[in-house]
């Protein structure tokens, strides 16, 4: 009887390890399965844009234009900071001349 109950926790932690591989094994399982739709769309869109030299032609346009704002809307954030701080430095000597004219 009692040798019978460690092959019984043996037994019930087989069965746990078992299951949990299981679980383990679906899950990848289902990664793959994404990672092959994705790839499968990815072989798709490189076979339009190969068939269509248009499509890719529009696509560099479209990248050049979205390139190009990217560039200016930096060069004006840069810009409104650079504002910001002339405007903080304009306040602060203010304040100091307020200040030191008491």
């Amino acid at each position: 009887m009692a040798e019978s109950e460690p092959q019984e926790g043996n037994y019930d932690n087989m069965v746990k390890m078992v299951e949990d591989l299981n679980r383990d094994l679906e899950k990848l399982l289902e990664e793959m399965e994404k990672l092959t739709v994705q790839a499968i769309w990815m072989a798709y869109d490189m076979v339009v844009i190969h068939t269509n030299p248009d499509l890719a032609n529009s696509m560099r346009r479209l990248e050049d234009a979205f390139l190009s704002c990217k560039e200016e809307v930096e060069k004006k954030w840069q810009d409104v900071l650079s504002e910001s701080k002339a405007m903080e430095a304009s306040q602060t000597l203010w304040k100091m001349d307020l200040l030191s004219s008491y």
